[in-house]
């Protein structure tokens, strides 16, 4: 490992040759250079100034030829453009990990808050920091970007139609994660899902080894900035100790705990009468393939199993989406319309033009849909493979929500150019997302006419399935995460971690035994591509105080959950100081000004959900409640 000493003993020398061996042409690193040599043998704030101001220009120009090849990368899925991408990201790693370690010369000086708050992000804008050895940090670049390429490319090819035993003779049929996922929604034969579910799980144990380099690697990172590991850097990012991080998040669950407990003794309840004890038994854990969700993560496909008895009726979005035609782009302007409602200028013509919406039939791409902005001012992006299905109308809110965050604070300096907490990003277009009510659906010409009052208790049992069943979920994956970093996890318990976690925390366990060959955590996209996901259950809370709020300012009155701000402008004002403002001042301070709370607090989401909850306590009398966390691995 390289060794640094301290950079306040740094000499001018030193500094220069740090910022030099960024790997790009000299004289593009002038500015970065000069700031360098501006700082001489005595850190002050104004040298402190000089150096950040050249950095943000530096890491802006790099990071849009990084946006560039990685864009490329994932809608063409090719060796060429894998390496492309890898070199772009590891010379903006090299370079923003160097100012990095440059920016600690200047811990002891006494700078503005503003200006402490830049050097304290740039030290913490890595989600996996390269080692400062060269080979290593190009070693790094290399393991994330294939990971995310092999992930890409993951296919079960088998002889015969899912579920059915497999033929002896005859083409192979070959399914990627958009197709296995289309089976676990739409089929109800537990072989099929089986099959579907264990097909894309085998995808995970190939990159193992390279799971594990790449953790070594990235704590070496970490370290070197001066973190213990890369959790401990991960959690050091939400203006608060990085070691009360899990302590916030723990609070928040516990909260929401009954909630869950209860959905989850409900949806076993009704998938036991489905499928029979053999299957599903009445008071254990819930087999992870029979939940709709290739992960789990999310209930809402099972609806039609565990629809009220002799409910209301209400109506299908799926439905009236290929009723009405309506394609990707169709959604896509629906989703934009409602931001526009508000008082937000519409999307830029590039959008239209540049995004991916519907998976490419000549080429690979990863399919996972994500939100982009290319040159961090209007190009605006969004690379999807949707469909008309309701969870897609709700996925292209989501990511739009991330676009319209992106172009508000594109005025803000580099540094702050992110969301106020990653959970923010996040809950923003969920917060519009559940703005899409009957009525709303109506206004939009989708709905003819809204269900009645009668419907309500279907419609927030639906709503549940996706926002309360994903709870636990979204906690876990980084709870895992940070054991490995850590290495509380250790290698040869990487897939048994996995499932204690979430036997603990899902009451959710996998529907065949699993063992160390195995790497199930690989089959979920944030792990190989390195993206902490504790921002989506933050965004789980944060989503139902941003929705309130902006009830609040639409002048609703009623039921939180029948609450539209569609047209609302004045919540709209509300919501654009919001983004605007970035990441450039502490969370707190931003959540306040959006709802009057300094706190993530998940009694919103309980007000949202109360007739729910009252009305599952009734459904769940005489069953059992609860589950007894057991291993699956071997």
């Amino acid at each position: 490992m390289t060794r640094y000493l301290p950079l306040a003993a740094l000499a001018l020398a030193t500094v220069l040759a740090t910022v030099a061996r960024a790997q790009q042409p000299v004289t593009k690193d002038a500015p970065a250079v000069a700031a360098a040599r501006s700082i001489g043998t005595t850190p002050t704030a104004a040298a402190a100034r000089l150096f950040v101001d050249s950095v943000e220009r530096r890491l802006d120009a790099l990071s849009v030829t990084v946006n560039q090849a990685e864009w490329v990368a994932a809608t063409y899925i090719t060796d060429d453009t894998e390496a492309l991408s890898a070199d772009a990201q590891q010379r903006y790693d090299a370079a923003a990990q160097r100012f990095a370690l440059a920016a600690r010369r200047f811990d002891g000086v006494t700078v503005p808050p503003d200006l402490r708050r830049k050097l304290t992000l740039l030290k913490l804008a890595f989600t996996a920091p390269p080692p400062s050895d060269p080979a290593k940090g190009a070693e790094l670049v290399r393991l994330t970007t294939g990971m995310e390429g092999a992930y890409g490319r993951g296919t079960y090819c088998r002889r015969g139609a899912l579920g059915q035993p497999a033929a002896t003779t005859g083409d192979s049929t070959c399914y990627q994660i958009n197709d296995l996922s289309r089976a676990l929604a739409e089929s109800h034969d537990p072989a099929v899902l089986l099959d579907a579910w264990r097909g894309w799980h085998a995808i995970g144990a190939p990159l193992r080894p390279k799971y594990e380099r790449f953790v070594a690697l990235s704590n070496e990172g970490a370290r070197e900035l001066g973190f213990a590991d890369l959790g401990a850097m991960w959690r050091a990012n939400y203006d608060m100790p990085a070691d009360q991080f899990p302590r916030e998040v723990e609070r928040l669950w516990k909260q929401v705990e009954p909630l869950y407990v209860a959905l989850h003794a409900y949806v076993r309840t009704r998938l036991n009468q489905q499928y029979g004890d053999a299957v599903v038994a009445k008071d254990g854990m819930i087999p992870a393939h029979l939940l709709g969700n290739m992960w789990a993560q999310e209930w809402g496909n099972v609806y039609p199993i565990v629809a009220p008895p002799n409910a209301s009726p209400t109506y299908d979005l799926t439905a009236l989406l290929k009723a009405k035609n309506v394609d990707a782009k169709g959604m896509a302007k629906y989703a934009e319309g409602f931001f526009t409602s508000m008082g937000f200028a519409p999307l830029p013509a590039t959008f239209w033009e540049r995004s991916m919406l519907v998976k490419p039939r000549d080429r690979e791409v990863v399919c996972h849909a994500s939100a982009w902005t290319i040159d961090n001012k209007n190009d605006v992006r969004i690379k999807a493979c949707l469909e008309p299905t309701a969870d897609d109308f709700v996925t292209i809110h989501h990511e739009e929500g991330h676009n319209f965050y992106q172009r508000a604070y594109s005025s803000q300096p580099y540094l702050f150019q992110n969301g106020a907490n990653d959970g923010f990003h996040e809950a923003i277009g969920d917060a519009i997302a559940l703005s899409i009510t009957p009525g709303y659906l109506q206004q939009a010409g989708l709905l003819a006419t809204p269900p009645s009052a009668a419907a309500d208790t279907a419609l927030l049992l639906r709503q549940a399935l996706d926002k309360v069943a994903f709870l636990p979920f979204g906690l876990m994956i980084d709870q895992w995460r940070w054991g490995v970093f850590s290495g509380a996890i250790k290698p040869s318990e990487y897939n048994k971690a996995w499932w204690d976690l979430r036997a603990r925390y899902q009451g959710v366990v996998p529907p065949v035994a699993r063992s160390e060959a195995d790497f199930d955590p690989g089959a979920k996209y944030h792990v190989p591509a390195n993206t902490p996901y504790m921002r989506y259950f933050l965004a789980r809370v944060l989503q139902f105080q941003f929705y309130r709020a902006m009830c609040r300012a639409a002048g609703h009155t009623g039921p939180l959950y029948r609450c539209s701000f569609y047209g609302s402008k004045e919540a709209g004002a509300k919501l654009a100081r919001m983004l605007e403002a970035g990441q450039s001042k502490p969370w707190q301070e931003t959540l306040y000004e959006m709802t009057g709370e300094r706190d993530m607090d998940a009694g919103a989401m309980l007000e949202y959900f109360a007739p729910l909850k009252a009305w599952l306590d009734r459904q769940n009398a005489g069953h059992p409640v609860g589950w007894t966390p057991r291993t699956a691995t071997r």
